[in-house]
């Protein structure tokens, strides 16, 4: 019996059973993320390390399709096609982190939090409230400013500082209460000091009378954070418990086991 040799792999199959064209077509839109959505080929050339004429191609392609654009200095731009599809994914997430949501609420009795860093803005993805008459809520899908926010800090401190020194610019940031931090240099200060703790808090900075306390979300593909937020005097009692009831060690926890559902 005469064995038939197995067809060798296209160049556009890998070996592993991927499909290199659609690998580079996404190393290609995450190049123009990290970019702030927008680049020259040359950059993309760059950033990617992938050979002109195959960038060429693929961008061709997306553009045709409406998930990159070609503005009037040829540059290239993430597409409109895309928003459905993060708007989208972004309900999905809130709903993979509900049972992670629900047991912190249940763990600390007030209302848990769930954001995404999105174009430099806090983006509420999930919450499960308190069942408590006085609580915290804040629509799924608000966008707020991160500086003054527990889950905008957690978020801004996954940053490099760089990074995080460019989105919040030089000027001073915007007064929300009298607590709000609104120098730049404050904030990048808290900032170093929440990645050492492991945690970030809100005092009265968006709200009076509310404290919120945040963790990032480790693993997420995306920069990620938690947090619980309540009455002042409600969460500063939940950060005086000790033993397993003591609250950053929880949220952290909780924080961690869903990194590693929501990590690529």
């Amino acid at each position: 019996m005469v064995s038939t040799p197995a067809t060798a792999p296209t160049g556009n199959d890998r070996a592993g059973g991927g499909v290199q064209s659609v690998e580079r077509a996404f190393l290609l839109l995450e190049a123009l993320a990290d970019s702030s959505g927008i680049a020259t080929l040359s950059e993309l050339s760059t950033t990617s390390g992938l050979p002109m004429p195959t960038i060429h191609r693929l961008i061709r392609t997306l553009v045709q399709q409406g998930y990159v654009r070609q503005d009037t200095a040829r540059r290239y731009t993430l597409g409109p096609r895309l928003i459905r599809l993060g708007e989208t994914a972004g309900r999905l997430l809130g709903s993979w982190a509900r049972p992670y949501l629900t047991e912190l609420m249940e763990a600390t009795g007030e209302t848990a939090n769930l954001a995404v860093l999105e174009g430099g803005e806090v983006v509420y993805v999930g919450q499960v409230q308190s069942r408590r008459s006085m609580r915290m809520f804040t629509e799924v899908g608000r966008r707020v400013q991160p500086h003054c926010t527990g889950v905008g800090k957690a978020l801004l401190a996954q940053l490099p500082e760089e990074e995080a020194r460019a989105l919040l610019g030089t000027g001073p940031l915007q007064a929300h209460t009298a607590y709000t931090v609104t120098d730049p240099q404050d904030l990048i200060t808290q900032l170093g000091t929440a990645r050492e703790s492991g945690y970030v808090v809100d005092d009265q900075e968006q709200e009076i009378g509310v404290r919120c306390i945040a963790v990032a979300v480790p693993g997420a593909p995306t920069p990620t954070a938690l947090s619980v937020s309540g009455p002042e005097a409600r969460i500063r009692a939940l950060e005086a418990q000790a033993g397993s009831a003591a609250l950053v060690p929880v949220m952290r926890q909780i924080a961690s086991r869903l990194g590693e559902v929501l990590a690529p």
